[in-house]
């Protein structure tokens, strides 16, 4: 394979040196940066969640079959735990909040801890609410064979204080 020429000029030199600079990451010019295989790891949870992360990233349960089915089980404790603030019928086609929460269970059904992947940045209380829900409705049922997990579900949530969750949602209306 031919070599690649050197450069000629002193503007092309200055150019390839700023390439340079730029694609080697200026690591090199902060004394107090350390590479990313020192950096420090983020502190253990503090309220006895069970959740792994890397990188602070959460690592959610992978959504298998079984953890999908789980998805319905647990709605249904949801549903059977606030029968009345859970909204009849279709919901409307312009909800007034969808949060995705990812809830922590261990071995028993106990919630471990509550995370959201999404929440309405125009209505901020209603993630603190469905938190609170979650956490009074601890133990879901038990998740048997399948063990400790993270349950992931959408929360429609209409300006009522009303809800659904979208493993069991009846669909939305057109009008």
């Amino acid at each position: 394979m031919p070599r690649p020429a050197a450069p000629s000029s002193p503007a092309s030199l200055a150019v390839l040196l700023a390439a340079t600079l730029a694609l080697g990451g200026c690591q090199l010019l902060k004394p107090d940066a350390k590479p990313a295989d020192e950096a420090a790891a983020p502190p253990p949870p503090t309220d006895g969640s069970v959740t792994q992360t890397v990188n602070n990233v959460r690592l959610i349960t992978a959504q298998t079959p079984a953890v999908r089915a789980y998805r319905k089980i647990g709605a249904a404790h949801i549903y059977k735990t606030y029968p009345k603030r859970i909204y009849k019928g279709k919901i409307p086609p312009l909800v007034y909040a969808v949060v995705v929460t990812e809830t922590d269970i261990d071995s028993t059904g106990k919630v471990t801890g509550v995370y959201f992947s999404r929440t309405p940045s125009h209505a901020p209380e209603v993630s603190g609410k469905i938190a609170e829900l979650i956490k009074d409705a601890s133990p879901l049922p038990n998740p048997g064979k399948l063990g400790g997990h993270t349950y992931v579900d959408t929360w429609l949530w209409d300006k009522s204080g009303q809800f659904q969750l979208d493993s069991l949602t009846l669909g939305q209306r057109s009008r």
